[in-house]
């Protein structure tokens, strides 16, 4: 059953310098229970994509689809009230950085004790506080906080970055909603939380069905917790397929380039050797090459690569390439 279906996103927006399309014909297909990872560099449009999808899209931004269908619902014909239900319900996020995300003048559990649902009215007033402060402990429980009774009374200043992700996720998961986008769940934190955050999140796939959209700059360290990949470059999306497919047989140059930019520690690197890169940089909006984004970048770039590839499909593989990688010999033209 298919969870999310978005048909050519385009997100514009206005600069100094006129508008500027940071996303462009975006598409995304996310089936129910489904592990998705979106994957590109920073500045590729992926956390955008993120924020068009919950709602909280800037004034500045023009956004745009041909369908944008959340469990058979059209996200762009509701209102802004409708659309903090499904919010509120169905749909939770987990940005970048959880300290800024939280109310540094308010304890975790008041905190956490607001997202929560409400229980059909029962007994007096405080037996309903006891049972929602029950609830919020067992919350911080399940995602794996110790002394989590402490953690309640905590305010987020007090915590560590881990700790605060796992609050996060703590009010994320509470009304087990069907869809959770996490956008870089594990920037900027140690190895150990960064373990725990992934071993969390594929919980919370595996006991409550949750459909999770898992959106990172590192493809290989996400890339054993989901089912597919989209690769994104330049507010474009070039590649995407299932996870073996995307990591053994890549399409896409920009993909590849991904792969191999990724350090060997087997020992095969030679001591003091340089990492492999991909040359350049990704261009900035306002000046964005004609055809294919990458063409000034990549290394299998020809003549043809000034206009824009089509979408081909090889084996449930989508990719936008005029020369694609790793394809059978007939196919080659």
């Amino acid at each position: 059953m298919v969870l999310l279906d978005i048909r050519n996103l385009t997100i514009e927006i206005e600069t100094p310098q006129g508008l500027v399309k940071a996303v462009d014909k975006f598409n995304l297909r996310l089936n129910a229970g489904e592990v998705r990872g979106l994957v590109g560099e920073s500045g590729s449009g992926k956390s955008l994509v993120a924020e068009t999808i919950v709602g909280i899209a800037k004034d500045t931004w023009h956004v745009t689809a041909d369908r944008m269908m959340f469990d058979n619902i059209d996200l762009l014909s509701l209102s802004s009230t409708e659309r903090r239900r499904i919010m509120g319900n169905d749909i939770a996020m987990v940005f970048q950085e959880p300290s800024s995300c939280l109310d540094p003048a308010q304890k975790i559990g008041a905190q956490l004790q607001e997202g929560m649902p409400n229980r059909p009215a029962s007994g007096k007033g405080w037996q309903h506080w006891q049972w929602r402060r029950k609830q919020a402990i067992e919350l911080l429980h399940r995602v794996g906080i110790r002394e989590p009774k402490r953690i309640m009374n905590a305010y987020p200043f007090e915590l560590s970055e881990g700790v605060c992700q796992k609050v996060m996720i703590a009010m994320a998961i509470a009304n087990q909603p069907k869809l959770l986008i996490a956008d870089e769940p594990t920037n900027a934190m140690e190895a150990s939380n960064h373990a725990q955050i992934l071993r969390l999140l594929e919980r919370v796939n595996t006991l409550s069905d949750t459909t999770i959209l898992l959106i990172s700059n590192d493809l290989t360290t996400f890339a054993k917790l989901t089912d597919s990949l989209t690769v994104m470059y330049c507010g474009q999306a070039v590649e995407s397929g299932k996870r073996e497919q995307v990591l053994t047989q890549p399409r896409h140059p920009y993909t590849a380039a991904l792969l191999h930019m990724m350090p060997d520690l087997d020992g095969s690197l030679p001591h003091k050797s340089r990492l492999n890169i991909l040359p350049g940089a990704i261009p900035p909006l306002q000046s964005l090459p004609i055809g294919c984004r990458l063409g000034p970048r990549c290394p299998n770039a020809q003549r043809k690569c000034i206009i824009t590839p089509p979408l081909a499909i090889y084996k449930g593989q989508r990719y936008y390439c005029h020369f694609p990688l790793n394809m059978p010999e007939e196919k080659i033209k």
